[in-house]
């Protein structure tokens, strides 16, 4: 039964509706997730910074996604491995906590947009303008796309969850595995129209500017494509569009099946499948399609993985 106490700095997670012969093997299935997205995003993430072959714009910008992926993924999943397996009465959470991990939620949902957005300028510039690419990707431009990406997000979270924080709140239960911006406004008894307006254009405005940059930018290099006769530009933009096209368009299906449930209580446990799949999913994704489909990389990892042959052997 839901309790009601005002200003409650202890709150109870919902968690997650399974059978008790579906607890362990999804428990296995979350921690190997978790850890395969620490480790391979760490290790791309480490590759690019270490080897300076990789110290070029795409690579570089490549770099916040596994940050990202990390950042998003240490938060929400190593708490939801821990209340899986324990009884409902008892998945607890301080406030403060459900605080930090519904800001790095939506930072993380917020950035993957931005930073998605960023490499697809990237890519317009290296296919649209390949004589003028140094000359407009240099450090301090990619230093300013990374910096925007995150600041934006930054900005946009920070004012969501701030309108959040300062309600009180009368409920206790989150109605969800972990903690976000709806589930923690939806235990005040005040009025909550402003977050909603907020949060409906807040959602507006960064779908709107993501599909509209992405629209754009590929149509651009469509245009391209299609009038140039040099097979090596297009071979190359096939590649390298081909993978940033196919991870944005799975995030942002994702992303709207979670909004697009939201409405539907009665799929409740739906939703928040669909929600922890939009951490993990992008997480273990990204690295794969990434390493596997970036000759560069490739060829990093081979030649470390000889040096590192060559030493065992002495």
């Amino acid at each position: 039964m839901e309790n009601f106490t005002t200003n409650s700095f202890t709150l109870q997670l919902e968690g997650l509706n399974v059978s008790k012969e579906s607890t362990y093997p999804l428990f296995l299935f979350l921690l190997v997730s978790y850890l395969f997205i620490m480790v391979a995003n760490a290790g791309i993430a480490v590759l690019v910074l270490v080897d300076k072959n990789l110290h070029q714009p795409m690579y570089l910008l490549f770099c916040n996604l596994p940050v990202n992926d990390i950042l998003g993924n240490s938060i929400m999943l190593p708490r939801l491995l821990v209340d899986i397996l324990q009884p409902p009465s008892e998945r607890l959470i301080s406030y403060y906590e459900c605080v930090v991990q519904a800001f790095t939620t939506h930072m993380f949902g917020t950035t993957s947009h931005t930073v998605l957005m960023i490499m697809a300028f990237d890519r317009y510039v290296a296919i649209c303008n390949p004589l003028r690419y140094a000359a407009i990707m240099t450090n301090r431009m990619v230093l300013k796309l990374t910096v925007s990406a995150w600041g934006v997000a930054l900005v946009l979270v920070g004012v969501l969850l701030g309108l959040t924080v300062r309600l009180n709140r009368c409920r206790t239960l989150i109605m969800n595995p972990y903690c976000d911006n709806a589930s923690m406004f939806k235990l005040s008894c005040e009025s909550v129209l402003i977050n909603n307006i907020y949060g409906l254009s807040f959602t507006v405005v960064l779908f709107t500017a993501s599909i509209g940059s992405i629209v754009l930018t590929y149509t651009k290099i469509t245009v391209v494509c299609l009038t140039s006769k040099n097979k090596s530009l297009n071979s190359k933009a096939l590649t390298t569009c081909s993978t940033h096209l196919f991870m944005y368009l799975i995030m942002l299906f994702n992303g709207f099946i979670v909004i697009f449930l939201h409405r539907f209580p009665q799929y409740s446990d739906y939703r928040k499948m669909c929600a922890i799949l939009f951490h993990i999913i992008p997480g273990s994704l990204n690295p794969i399609i990434y390493g596997v489909q970036s000759k560069e990389i490739c060829r990093s990892l081979a030649k470390l993985f000889r040096s590192k042959s060559v030493v065992s052997q002495f």
